[in-house]
């Protein structure tokens, strides 16, 4: 274990120590707010049931599962654990298939009535007198696909998981996993009762963005067995950015509530800012805020929280230099202008078109921002948009660990990601030429994505098929099918939310280097909504809604100067989440990233008016609200 567990308890440490050691019912929520070092409560767990409990676990052969959100934050968690056996760490995907790989006869029943269900839909469309001719042949092409998939079912030997699905070879992909997994756990009573004997304590992390369906599945896991079980979500609901994500979890009765409201992170000024836009949320106050040592003794760090309001106009970039030369100026502080290194601050944009053309990808921008999709716009904010899936953490990895000549991480990620790299088709050729072959292949890869080649993403996508170095999921086919038809046909493409896709594959490969820079915070500048669990020492958030335009934000909307459509007004009376619930709970996760200064800078069309609103609000002093004309 790291030096986590060495730091002083909190009252919610103790509290969640003892539900840990007590009898009978011992499911519990810790809603632990920004900065309070939930991740250091979760670690202090495992460290106290590998303390109390891990003998016999060990002797029982079982695990405690921690299931998180990334790959990233899995890494961090193994990082403090270490190599201890005893706990199974994983993303959710990764859980379910440990879970569900014995049960390979089920697994296959299931992918025979999904391929079923799908030969039904596309007759449908077929049987559907008012569908165009064209929807017809792809649908009877669907059919045929499907039957093929079913009859090769048989002899597959074994499923595995990989990225993408491809049933008549055994592999089950993502969304697989997660259509399985909670049905399975739900409708099978055995594989409940197998699931708590394997894994007698379930903790899952960032609760509030996992997938509401598996919340629920665990859910009645939990509500099933109560004894000798203990599922444990650790979460923060005003932290949730996902739409995807289940957001609060209302405990059962019998569960514990654990608050753990202290916040180390931020000084006092932007504490007691983001404790005002809490209180219009869950009324969760946050205490202490970040301390310093000063001649042996904790001193709080005051800080500054402002914020600015400026004219939307053309002058955007202009206006953003001079605020920053007017916060050197007033601090006496030259950081506020470094563009570049760790102290430069950290500019948080919502998917902001002014970082996309600084960076070099403006129209992969345009493609996944305007007239698309609502899944595909969120997935552009953080990378996981499904379109992204062969190149962010596969091909440009690859290529830059190429260029570099760093021949294990190639290796690696070619072991993980390459159809014809794995062991079981080398087997089956001439392993030298099938080598010599990749070798080649990335070659030509590395020259089609080079900074001066002018290769569309789409033509990279139909190699990486053609040449089997990505297992593509059916609606990746699909897209690169649209886009060798649209490139055959030379058709007009308009902008509309079917096919964001299809202009995104359109667009020049090099782009993807710049939005990698962008979304791997290797540029000054973030995502708003990709910056959860990160903190900065300066930190610059911008907020503009006609750049940033998305139907699922708004601060115009949050701040009072925009009105409400019927649809925000309906939402808010039925108590469901709203575009004022999500833009203030991005508000929260942008402010509370601070360690020492916070600035907000706001673009507005009548700035006299918002300045008004801002201080109607009072999350700021009003002395610390400036209107820069």
């Amino acid at each position: 274990m790291t030096s986590r567990i060495r730091k002083p308890d909190t009252d919610a440490d103790v509290r969640l120590r003892d539900r840990l050691e007590s009898e009978g019912n011992r499911h519990f929520v810790m809603v632990a707010g920004a900065g309070s070092g939930k991740t250091t409560s979760l670690v202090k767990a495992l460290a106290h049931i590998e303390h109390s409990q891990g003998s016999s676990l060990r002797l029982n052969g079982q695990k405690v599962a921690c299931i998180t959100y990334t790959d990233v934050a899995v890494e961090e968690i193994r990082g403090d654990v270490g190599s201890d056996e005893l706990f199974h760490v994983s993303t959710i995907h990764s859980f379910l298939w440990a879970v569900l790989k014995p049960f390979q006869n089920d697994i296959r029943n299931w992918i025979e009535s999904r391929l079923n269900e799908k030969i039904e839909e596309s007759q449908i469309k077929i049987d559907n007198p008012r569908t165009r001719q064209k929807t017809k042949d792809k649908a009877q092409s669907d059919i045929d696909y499907y039957r093929d998939e079913l009859s090769k079912l048989s002899l597959v030997k074994n499923f595995r998981y990989e990225t993408g699905s491809d049933y008549s070879k055994g592999i089950l992909g993502h969304s697989d996993i997660l259509k399985i997994g909670p049905s399975f756990i739900n409708n099978h009573e055995l594989m409940r009762n197998l699931l708590t004997k394997r894994f007698p304590v379930i903790f899952v992390d960032e609760s509030q963005d996992t997938d509401p369906v598996f919340v629920e599945a665990l859910r009645t896991v939990a509500r099933e067995i109560t004894q000798n079980f203990c599922l444990g979500f650790f979460g923060d609901p005003v932290q949730k950015i996902y739409m995807q994500g289940t957001g609060q979890i209302p405990p059962e009765d019998g569960w514990e509530t654990i608050e753990k409201p202290e916040n180390f992170r931020c000084p006092q000024t932007v504490r007691r800012v983001i404790n005002k836009i809490r209180a219009e949320d869950d009324g969760l106050e946050q205490t202490r805020g970040r301390h310093e040592l000063k001649n042996g003794e904790e001193v709080p760090v005051e800080g500054t929280a402002r914020i600015f309001v400026l004219p939307a106009d053309d002058r955007r970039q202009d206006r953003l230099k001079d605020t920053r030369r007017w916060l050197a100026q007033q601090d006496a502080d030259e950081t506020w202008l470094q563009e570049e290194g760790e102290t430069a601050p950290r500019l948080l944009v919502l998917v902001h078109r002014m970082a996309a053309i600084r960076l070099g990808f403006p129209n992969l921008y345009a493609a996944l921002n305007d007239k698309a999709p609502e899944n595909l716009k969120t997935g552009l904010t953080d990378g996981t948009a499904w379109v992204f899936s062969p190149f962010l953490p596969y091909i440009l990895p690859l290529i830059a660990a190429h260029k570099e000549q760093k021949q294990f991480e190639a290796v690696r990620l070619l072991r993980k990601y390459c159809p014809k790299f794995q062991p079981n088709a080398l087997i089956e050729v001439n392993t030298a030429n099938a080598l010599r072959d990749l070798k080649d292949d990335i070659d030509t890869l590395s020259n089609m994505l080079d900074v001066d080649n002018n290769t569309l993403i789409g033509e990279v996508a139909v190699f990486l098929r053609e040449r089997n170095l990505f297992a593509f999921d059916e609606r990746y086919n699909e897209l690169v099918d649209f886009f060798v038809l649209a490139k055959e046909t030379g058709i007009e493409i308009v902008p509309m939310p079917e096919n964001a896709g299809l202009r995104f594959m359109l667009c020049e490969a090099k782009e993807l280097w710049g939005y990698r820079k962008y979304i791997e915070k290797l540029s000054p500048f973030a995502t708003q909504q990709g910056i959860k669990g990160a903190e900065f020492d300066k930190v610059i958030v911008i907020v503009d809604d006609e750049e940033g335009a998305s139907p699922s934000f708004s601060y115009g909307k949050y701040f009072g100067v925009t009105p409400l459509s019927d649809t925000d007004t309906k939402n808010i009376d039925e108590g469901k989440d709203s575009v004022i619930d999500r833009t203030r709970r991005l508000f929260y996760v942008c402010c509370s990233r601070a360690l020492s200064d916070l600035a907000v800078i706001v673009f507005a069309e009548d700035t006299a008016q918002m300045r008004d609103a801002l201080i109607h609000k009072g999350f700021f002093e009003e002395e610390c609200i400036h209107v820069l004309d």
